[in-house]
């Protein structure tokens, strides 16, 4: 989660604060929608400039996600990034273009499985690197009420300091035990131990926890709160986290 942190000794590139959320098995029909809204809130990060990156502490981020389904397994989704530092109104800060493909449900694999890629154009105020790619592959499995969601994600910098890095190892995993059909709490961990295939010091990864939950407010809208403590000073120590989702124009598979 997401945390964004540049380390001035071999950086570890860490999921940044626009988007707290591990990745889920959810294709969409053809048709439907998803519109999600990710508000985060660093309670304890940073306080000095690192280069052009902006202290993370006292941040607020508010991020638009739109996501549609194209085919049964193919969905195209488009993010609109924005923040407010202490002493400033809301800053728009970057885009991202996320293509989703889906393993088809009925080729019974063992675990369900995806693939979402994100091409993200930040301004370098909160992202070091103006331009990024990351690889999201997403590996779930249910056993009765427990789902298990495990991201191991790739991440690199196409333009900016970060390019000499190569690709990050940036994973993510989700516990979600469904207490009945409008509860699901849960238990989140963001993760990053730099570049790959080598790793940095622990005290220089990021490891962080998250508790929370997902509350079913109806049958088409999801609200997800959580609150995120960093186990290593590299990164943000406190975050706070909320996500509504909403869907329209058709229903999930």
């Amino acid at each position: 989660m997401i945390l964004l942190s540049v380390l001035l000794a071999g950086k570890a590139s860490a999921q940044d604060p626009f988007e707290i959320h591990v990745y889920e098995y959810e294709s969409l029909k053809p048709g439907a929608f998803t519109l999600e809204a990710h508000l985060n809130y660093v309670g304890l990060g940073t306080k000095a400039f690192d280069g052009p990156v902006a202290p993370f502490n006292n941040q607020f981020h508010m991020t638009y996600e739109l996501t549609g389904g194209i085919t049964d397994n193919v969905s195209l989704g488009f993010m609109l990034l924005s923040a407010r530092r202490p002493g400033s109104g809301l800053d728009y800060a970057g885009w991202r273009l996320l293509p989703h493909f889906y393993v088809p449900e009925k080729w019974h694999w063992p675990v369900d499985v995806g693939l979402v890629t994100e091409f993200s154009f930040q301004r370098t105020l909160y992202e070091e690197n103006s331009r990024r790619i990351e690889i999201r592959p997403i590996l779930e499995k249910t056993i009765g009420r427990l789902q298990v969601d495990l991201n191991p994600v790739f991440e690199r910098a196409l333009h900016g300091p970060g390019t000499r890095d190569g690709w990050n190892f940036e994973p993510a995993a989700r516990l979600g035990y469904k207490v009945n059909s409008r509860f699901t709490p849960s238990l989140e961990y963001y993760s990053a131990t730099g570049p790959f295939p080598t790793e940095l010091p622990v005290h220089q990864q990021i490891h962080q926890f998250l508790p929370g939950g997902d509350l079913k407010l109806s049958e088409h809208i999801l609200w997800s709160l959580g609150v995120g403590v960093g186990a290593t000073s590299a990164g943000n120590r406190l975050v706070y986290k909320s996500r509504i989702e909403i869907e329209f124009g058709g229903r999930k598979n």
